[in-house]
């Protein structure tokens, strides 16, 4: 959040001023949110001898207990590149994905193949009076790719 003000007035002076809080830009708060996320702690509950408090720990000795503000988690995640049944992953293993820069991390950095796929759909539709949409069938090959 940041303050913005602004100054009303005539001739540009500033005989009202008016300020308010306003949000920062989405991108502003992923990227906050991605250093955040990135430098997470895995901690676990602890309790302290007299109270019966749970207090947060990290599980590495060298990190420090975190505050309020940083992100922390107490159990790892999954392995979402390989199947997993019982967690009901179905792995990266043959995913369409989104071309060279979304392919090498959705398919966990083990390729992917480039594939010409036949493709039927709908095209130079025109609207007959009244009440009906006349197309004709535009066939064409399309690039798809998908994890090795």
């Amino acid at each position: 959040m940041q303050k913005v003000c602004k100054c009303h007035g005539m001739s540009g002076s500033c005989s009202v001023r008016i300020c308010w809080m306003k949000l920062s830009s989405f991108r502003d708060i992923g990227d906050s949110l991605m250093v955040r996320y990135e430098g997470a702690s895995h901690v676990r509950l602890g309790e302290k001898k007299r109270k019966k408090i749970k207090k947060l720990r990290p599980i590495r000795i060298d990190r420090k207990t975190p505050n309020k503000t940083e992100l922390v988690y107490l159990d790892t995640s999954p392995d979402y590149c390989e199947r997993n049944e019982s967690l009901s992953i179905m792995g990266t293993y043959d995913r369409v994905c989104q071309g060279l820069d979304g392919c090498r991390h959705l398919c966990c950095h083990r390729g992917f193949q480039i594939r010409l796929r036949d493709v039927e759909e709908k095209c130079k539709c025109k609207f007959i009076w009244c009440c009906n949409v006349a197309c004709e069938i535009c066939r064409y090959k399309k690039e798809e790719y998908i994890c090795n």
